[in-house]
């Protein structure tokens, strides 16, 4: 008999039931979803590194590292494996295209996979293990001839195989760019045979090592058998390793935050209704007690109700998450265009079972808990009709204004203070909707402001030529006059045995401009540096103070003084020429920067790269963002709608018998929806009120959790909070008429017959 009382029940209450089984699936699939995401990442670059070698440590010396320098380090304790490693950029020939070449003499150090071809043979002499992202995108194919070029050197090879590659998992041939576009970029493999064939001799200016030793315990033995002071590199400071635990912890944060919304919106809302539920089903269990049945019976009927919802909402949120995290994590999908993993298996953490399991059992709690206080003395008691808890007078109605307000008012004022909880409840999901619009709208802004400003204003060139390393700076500057640029001299520094780059940049033509906290453009001066916002945050640094750093491979340190803080996409020193003249810091040319669209082939010129080809990669960027917005959107929407109209629909059966009162004595349908409808109305605008500035905090907090590295600055336009404001407003009069419009079913004389 219970049993089918139960889906008579459940049927009756439909409408809550539905809207409370979505949200549990909401907030299931969020969690789930974003939880799968994050963690997925780990395990498949984990498995990335692991078949391909990805090396723990990089020694760099641009003079290039022997083979003695290799026997020595391979020989320290606690080394496992090493290589002698190469990559730089190089064009392809008849092309503007930018291909990586790379070369390891040990392929169980930052080596690949080969994904399609020939396996990999390190005495080929004229192999080509090419970048298949790339092959695809260019219509290449194995047993291809292709012709790569550095400088006036042409290096020319058929393709062997496609690959993937762990020191390419996250593939940006210039620090410019945030987003890979194989289109125009690629990395490739060759033999350490074909490159010294191609060169005449060997060069090698890293040394790529996979030991379990930690970074000062290895500096201090790779120094001391190296007998210098040479640039360290962890994995941590490696683009593929940093960025990918980056897009995890970005993962971990999002899963802290929308899930914990979600839930609590659920749990909280699962609360109200099944408090409700009960309320108007106490005339049932009472006539269930009566009839001797036990009380634990009737809780275990009554909890089953709530055990349905969890259920059945744990099992579709399930789904939901997997579906988001595929939709997230598949090679053609959001991370696709970052990643280039060779597997993409999704993973979900073993935490994330126990807290469904947790999700589910604070839910038949809360079914427990309802249905107990409802059970409270004789059957004679329990059958009674539920009397709505008395309030107080309000304090306003002590004043003069109570006396002015309309009926429509005043019977809304006291009601909001009769069910406190509903009332709070509304306010929950309307804060929720408008939070959720904001942040999503707000972080467009953001990113719109800072691609204008940092690229299509501050970036005023039309391509960036990268000097050969052999190349002097007299031949550095001819091409400069020749193309009539900027230049700039970048190296990399140790501060406080932290690996920072000091860039010394010559704008005459302004073809590269910098940025302060503000978005607003600051000129370099020749009486100090600027220095980066994360710079000065990590070393807690002013303007005024001064910073120390030491050059590797020279025992000798510099100290400048601090004259402005610019953001940054890279941690770096930024100074003029004239100052480092005057601190004695002597720097090498290797960028310039120029408005020539042609640029011929010389020896002294490595690659270009073009601005139009950094600004395609944000293009693939803001594709990727504006769906991830959409979908938030979407979350904001819905959960509106479903919390809304959940507590609405409890509303509406909670005052049926005042309502049908109302029409009694003589209310109108139309009055009677309006007064519906302002309650609705007002707590919307409170929720609005408060959700704004909760939704810009939590954005705030978002783009330092998720962006510190490009030192973006939150910026909102008129549009999010109009937007904001209308979408929010626009589901709460949706629902608020949907309700009102239950007016004319109203039933009065069995709706105000009750149980005497």
């Amino acid at each position: 008999m219970l049993t089918r009382k139960l889906w008579r029940t459940m049927w009756q209450y439909r409408a809550q039931f539905i809207s409370m089984v979505i949200m549990i699936a909401l907030g299931v699939g969020v969690f789930v979803g974003f939880n799968m995401e994050w963690y997925s990442i780990e395990k498949n670059i984990d498995y990335a590194f692991t078949q391909t070698g990805f090396a723990d440590y990089r020694l760099v010396n641009k003079a290039g590292f022997s083979l003695d320098d290799y026997n020595q380090i391979v020989g320290i304790d606690g080394v496992e494996k090493a290589a002698r490693y190469l990559s730089v950029n190089t064009a392809v020939k008849d092309s503007s295209n930018v291909i990586t070449l790379t070369v390891t003499t040990n392929p169980e150090v930052s080596g690949f996979m080969v994904i399609n071809g020939n396996t990999y043979n390190p005495d080929s002499t004229n192999g080509i293990w090419l970048s298949d992202q790339y092959a695809e995108r260019n219509h290449l194919h194995v047993g291809d001839d292709y012709t790569l070029v550095y400088q006036t050197i042409e290096i020319t090879g058929k393709i062997e195989g496609l690959i993937k590659s762990g020191e390419c998992l996250i593939y940006i041939p210039d620090e410019s760019q945030v987003m890979p576009d194989f289109k125009t970029s690629g990395f490739a493999y060759v033999s350490p045979v074909m490159l010294k064939n191609a060169l005449g001799y060997e060069y090698y200016p890293q040394i790529n090592v996979i030991s379990n030793l930690d970074k000062k315990e290895f500096s201090e033995k790779a120094n001391a058998v190296l007998g210098k002071t040479t640039l360290l590199l962890t994995k941590d400071e490696t683009i593929s390793y940093s960025e990918a635990m980056g897009e995890s912890n970005e993962g971990k944060t999002m899963g802290a935050i929308l899930p914990v919304l979600f839930l609590a919106i659920a749990i909280l809302t699962m609360i109200t209704t099944m408090h409700r539920i009960t309320t108007n089903e106490k005339t049932q269990i009472g006539t269930l007690k009566a009839l001797g049945f036990k009380d634990c019976t009737i809780k275990l009927h009554y909890t089953s109700y709530a055990l349905m919802i969890g259920l059945m909402g744990s099992l579709l949120g399930i789904g939901i998450g997997y579906g988001l995290a595929y939709y997230i994590m598949n090679p053609h999908g959001a991370m696709g265009t970052y990643f280039d993993m060779p597997q993409w298996n999704l993973y979900m953490p073993c935490f994330g079972w126990v807290v469904l399991l947790l999700i589910n059992a604070v839910l038949v709690f809360v079914g427990y808990l309802s249905v107990r206080k409802m059970l409270r003395g004789t059957p004679c008691e329990v059958l009674r009709p539920y009397v709505p808890t008395k309030i107080k007078n309000l304090k306003i109605e002590k004043t003069k204004l109570w006396n002015r307000f309309s009926f429509g008012t005043k019977w809304n004022l006291r009601d909001i203070f009769r069910h406190k909880s509903r009332s709070l409840m509304t306010l929950f999901g309307v804060l929720g909707c408008v939070l959720l619009t904001v942040a999503s709208f707000g972080m467009k802004d953001t990113m719109d402001a800072f691609i204008d400003v940092f690229y299509n204003q501050a970036i005023n060139y039309e391509n960036a030529i990268n000097i050969a390393e052999t190349t002097t700076n007299d031949q550095a500057l001819a091409i400069c006059d020749l193309y009539q640029g900027d230049w700039a001299a970048k190296s990399s520094v140790q501060v406080n045995d932290k690996t920072l780059s000091v860039e010394v940049y010559y704008v005459e033509h302004n073809y590269v401009r910098f940025v302060d906290s503000h978005l607003k453009f600051i000129e370099l001066s020749d009486d100090g540096v600027l220095i980066c916002q994360r710079i000065a945050d990590d070393n807690h640094l002013c303007v005024g103070d001064e910073i120390t750093f030491s050059p590797y491979g020279i025992n000798q340190s510099y100290t400048a003084t601090i004259v402005g803080i610019n953001n940054s996409m890279s941690e770096s020193i930024v100074m003029t020429p004239a100052y480092a003249n005057r601190i004695g810091y002597n720097y090498k040319i290797n960028t310039i920067y120029t408005k020539a669209k042609d640029i011929a082939q010389d020896s002294v010129i490595a690659s270009t790269l073009s601005k139009t080809s950094i600004l395609k990669s944000f293009d693939t960027f803001m594709d990727v963002m504006n769906k991830m917005i959409y979908l938030l959107v979407i979350a904001a929407v819905l959960l509106g709608l479903i919390v809304l109209y959940n507590l609405g629909v409890m509303s509406y059966v909670e005052r049926y018998r005042e309502l049908a009162t109302l029409k009694v004595v003589g209310f109108k349908d139309k009055q009677i929806g309006k007064i519906l409808i302002s309650q609705n109305l007002w707590l919307t605008v409170l929720g609005i009120i408060v959700g704004i500035p909760v939704g810009v905090g939590v954005l705030n907090i978002l783009i330092k959790a998720l962006a510190s590295e490009y030192e973006m600055v939150l910026v909102l336009g008129p549009v999010t909070f109009i937007v904001g404001i209308v979408a929010t407003l626009g589901v709460s009069l949706l629902v608020s008429f949907l309700i009102s419009r239950k007016n004319r079913k109203i039933d009065m004389v069995e709706a105000l017959k009750g149980v005497e």
